[in-house]
């Protein structure tokens, strides 16, 4: 007994991923690059809304729902998708959609007519919306908790990079080449993704390759995986002990994004997000028509502007990852380690309340500043601090999912894509007459409003989550000793 005791002591277990620090930094650089793809559809967009319009003899008013049917799509198909790479891998899963984008973004290039550019949108999103949650569930393969923070700060960083220079991008090539040099320019980006996707990202999935050193086949296989698994199996100890599948292979659940949007501990923070989400998304699919009738800008001028809530973004999402990370260890160190008892609901949403109020502030300054005609130095300012108080609540509560929802990491984001999506889409869609009936000015401070009132649910996960995580525990204790 005492020789098997020693025996078992001298089994070095194998650490929760093979990869170094660099590698992870690199796998996480390329999920970030192809979930760019979403924002640069989205974003590159806005500024050519008005000749668009021209082009195709319908008002703005009707280009504007091909935004909604975008953002409509944008939060449905993650979860369809979402389900398919929690269950079948991430790689596949990454090469069909980003294959349907490229198909997508071919016909929008060619397209002479409102009809088929309204379907195509809804393809294109189809197949570069679900990089998003892709690229989270990829993370929480890879990463714990005492460093995801960081990761998901930079993810978030460089899939915003879109946000700051697609506007820009969009509005040069609409100005110089027409509209339809953007979706030219998209195909090409699109083709770029899908090459490095296929070739180095490695298939994460701990079902299937487990830390990084299970073996995997056929599509599953990447260069930097095959790399990095030769390397560790070189260099590891004797003893050590191979780690199986951490988690058994499941079906694809369709409802799994569902049932976990509307799950107690979920659905009040995915609702912050959310609502917060729709009045930033309306800001921005209003801007281009509300500055061009107020400031009589060009296409260009318009992209510029832009830039500023591109820039507060980055800004916003790169610190408040390091935030992440420091409370969550601060955390850890009150609570001895002891995860059950460690509030992680106040470890990732205590600054929510800071970064909703600046939110508010800023659409308030924003709409009445435009309203009033003052100098636009003032409303650059204003979405500047948007950007970065907007993707500050969803960097914090798309890193709190993973955190909940580890083995099921896609389809937790792809819960929040779904909510605040459709409520985008919504927001997106309503703006335009809102303007035109009650003004800019009031407009927005009807949003600010709906703001206020639907993020007190943020107080529901805070103040009970770590009650209902022992309830949980205990449950499933007892549920245990009956079987």
């Amino acid at each position: 007994m005492s020789q098997t005791k020693k025996n078992t002591e001298s089994v070095t277990l194998e650490p929760y991923t093979i990869y170094t620090r660099g590698q992870k930094t690199i796998i996480v650089a390329i999920v970030s690059t192809a979930a760019t793809l979403s924002g640069f559809a989205s974003n590159i967009y806005f500024p050519s809304l008005p000749q668009i319009a021209k082009d195709l003899s319908v008002t703005t008013n009707l280009v504007n729902l091909s935004v909604t049917c975008y953002m409509v799509f944008q939060g449905l198909s993650p979860a369809i998708w979402g389900a398919v790479a929690d269950a079948l891998g991430r790689r596949i899963t990454y090469c069909c959609t980003l294959i349907v984008f490229l198909g997508a973004c071919i016909g929008l290039a060619e397209t002479r007519n409102f009809a088929t550019l309204m379907v195509l949108r809804c393809v294109q999103s189809t197949g570069s919306a679900s990089t998003i949650a892709l690229g989270a569930g990829v993370i929480g393969d890879i990463t714990k908790r005492d460093e995801r923070g960081g990761y998901m700060g930079f993810f978030q960083g460089g899939l915003l990079m879109p946000v700051a220079i697609g506007p820009v991008i969009g509005g040069v090539l609409a100005g110089k080449l027409g509209w339809n040099a953007v979706f030219w320019f998209l195909t090409i980006y699109g083709g770029v993704c899908l090459t490095i996707v296929a070739l180095i990202l490695p298939e994460t999935l701990r079902s299937i390759a487990g830390n990084g050193s299970l073996k995997v086949k056929g599509i599953s296989q990447s260069l930097l995986g095959a790399y990095q698994r030769a390397r560790y199996l070189r260099s590891r100890p004797q003893s050590s002990e191979p780690q199986k599948d951490d988690a058994p292979r499941r079906i694809v659940d369709l409802w799994g994004p569902v049932r976990i949007l509307f799950h107690l501990k979920t659905f009040a923070a995915v609702l912050l997000v959310a609502v917060h989400y729709t009045v930033w998304q309306s800001v921005l699919t209003a801007l281009s028509t509300i500055v061009r009738d107020k400031y009589h800008t060009t296409e260009t001028q318009i992209g510029l502007i832009f830039l500023a809530n591109g820039i507060g973004s980055i800004v916003g999402t790169l610190s408040i990852g390091r935030l992440l990370d420091r409370d969550y260890q601060k955390m850890t160190r009150k609570y001895a380690g002891n995860e059950e008892d460690l509030p992680i609901e106040k470890a990732r949403l205590r600054t929510a309340w800071i970064w909703s109020a600046l939110e508010c502030i800023s659409v308030l300054v924003f709409g009445w500043t435009v309203d009033q005609g003052v100098h636009i130095s003032v409303p650059i300012i204003s979405l500047f601090l948007l950007g970065w108080a907007a993707i500050s609540i969803q960097s914090s509560v798309s890193t709190y999912l993973v955190d909940i929802h580890h083995s099921q990491s896609a389809s937790a984001s792809a819960s929040l894509n779904l909510l605040r999506c459709l409520m985008g889409a919504g927001g997106s869609a309503v703006v335009g007459p809102l303007i035109a009936k009650i003004r800019v000015g009031w407009t927005f401070t009807l949003m600010t409003g709906v703001m206020v009132l639907l993020s007190a649910g943020i107080l529901v996960p805070m103040m009970f989550g770590v009650d209902f995580r022992r309830r949980r525990h205990t449950e499933a204790g007892i549920q245990e000793l009956v079987a």
